[in-house]
């Protein structure tokens, strides 16, 4: 398996890969990784002959310095597990100077509404560092194909909007959420959980599949209603949001229209733990 630290030979390597008519594929993440991100690579090779992996935290998508600072950093650990499980794919591992030099800052991307809601509302600036780096690495590595888990289902809508706004030539692939035994979904920040927060934060994904069965019969605000009611009763968990959405344009509803799609999106708190999920609800 071989790790790149600089962009330069990285594209060397990549260019030569091109040349042979290997298609690309690329999986991002933030390393600490787990088994969604392999679940991601996994489904990488299925279709592209190499699968380059970022690992990199990004500064310019965290608007909490206490959260970028806490965020795990396992980039040993994550090298070894990589090396054991994947044949077909190799490392990018850059510093922050390598990817920003001396301009730490994010660019501004017109995302439309799709980042006003949600994430957006309560993340000021998070889509434009994630766009940045995106972009940044998306010009780096060449991918044919990027992989995305739909925890992140906003991003993901996100993300799609960004290859139209920059016209680079990937194809955008959303995965399935992947799931601890709970129903947790498996992020880097969940090995900041204690065991019990852990625990206690299946009631997440237990909620989600009540509001899927309840989206046939009550209406978006009694939901709405009964998911605030059911989190302030628990003591380990703090909802900090929860929404209906039209899939497509993540506008939040009131009434319900059979010809569109809609998803029911959450974010909670565990002590100072951030986690998000979300559900496909028709």
């Amino acid at each position: 398996m071989q790790v790149f630290y600089k962009k330069k030979e990285l594209i060397s390597f990549v260019n030569a890969q091109k040349e042979a008519a290997k298609i690309i594929g690329f999986v991002p993440t933030m390393g600490a990784l787990h088994e969604g991100h392999l679940s991601l690579i996994a489904e990488a090779e299925k279709t592209c002959n190499l699968v380059v992996v970022s690992i990199f935290v990004n500064p310019t998508q965290f608007n909490n310095a206490s959260d970028l600072k806490k965020y795990p950093r396992t980039l040993e650990n994550d090298l070894n597990l990589l090396e054991k499980q994947f044949d077909n794919c190799i490392i990018f591992a850059p510093s922050e100077n390598e990817i920003y030099e001396d301009d730490l800052r994010a660019e501004h991307f017109d995302f439309g509404a799709l980042a006003k809601q949600m994430e957006g509302k309560y993340r000021d600036g998070h889509f434009d560092g994630v766009g940045t780096i995106l972009k940044r690495l998306f010009s780096i590595i060449q991918p044919d194909k990027a992989f995305f888990g739909e925890k992140d289902y906003q991003q993901f809508c996100i993300v799609k909007k960004l290859v139209k706004i920059t016209g680079q030539p990937v194809e955008i692939i959303g995965c399935p959420i992947h799931r601890e035994a709970n129903g947790l979904a498996r992020s880097s920040r969940n090995k900041q959980l204690s065991e019990k927060e852990r625990e206690e934060a299946g009631l997440i994904f237990e909620t989600l599949k009540q509001v899927q069965e309840k989206f046939g019969t009550e209406s978006a605000s009694s939901i709405r209603n009964w998911v605030e009611e059911k989190f302030e009763a628990n003591n380990t968990l703090d909802l900090e949001y929860f929404e209906i959405a039209d899939a497509d344009s993540l506008e939040p509803i009131e009434e319900k229209n059979n010809k569109k799609k809609y998803r029911a999106f959450i974010a909670t708190y565990a002590n100072n733990v951030r986690l998000i999920d979300n559900i496909a609800l028709n």
